[in-house]
């Protein structure tokens, strides 16, 4: 059902893991591994949703890390379609 608001596949998995653990952070080629999507494709889909709001950086020594803007307008609402499309498989 998700894929047909987001239709991005790399998207809906980023997406995805933020909604199930919202503490958790990542660096790119962390999140290239879980996902299993190339880290050109994560990087420019972390790019667009950090420029949206859904996601921060963080700096963590050397490391840019993601994580979920918990404070994002829709955060709650993807959250919830997230969870509802994910209980169904």
């Amino acid at each position: 059902m998700l894929q047909y608001f987001i239709t991005s596949k790399t998207r809906r998995k980023i997406i995805t893991l933020f909604s199930k653990y919202p503490d958790y952070r990542v660096h790119i080629r962390g999140l290239a591994k879980i996902t299993k999507e190339d880290p050109g494709n994560i990087s420019r889909e972390l790019a667009r949703l950090e420029k949206i709001g859904y996601l921060k950086a963080y700096k963590e020594a050397n490391t840019k890390v993601y994580g979920v803007n918990q404070n994002f307008i829709l955060f709650k609402e993807l959250q919830g379609m997230v969870l509802k499309t994910s209980n169904k498989r």
